[in-house]
């Protein structure tokens, strides 16, 4: 998948974009908390693992 897209999905829907590359595990359920907290935070956290 296209570098662009993931990165639109991580500010936009950051769970996908951890399901995209991580699959369905420990990172997702803390970014989908995260964004349960407040969108920013699950942003960050999902672009951070996509750009490592």
């Amino acid at each position: 998948m296209s570098k662009l897209i993931i990165i639109l999905l991580a500010i936009f829907l950051p769970p996908i974009a951890v399901f995209i590359k991580e699959g369905f595990g420990l990172q997702l359920l803390l970014n989908i908390l995260l964004c349960l907290l407040f969108v920013l935070p699950g942003s960050i956290h999902a672009l951070w693992l996509n750009m490592r």
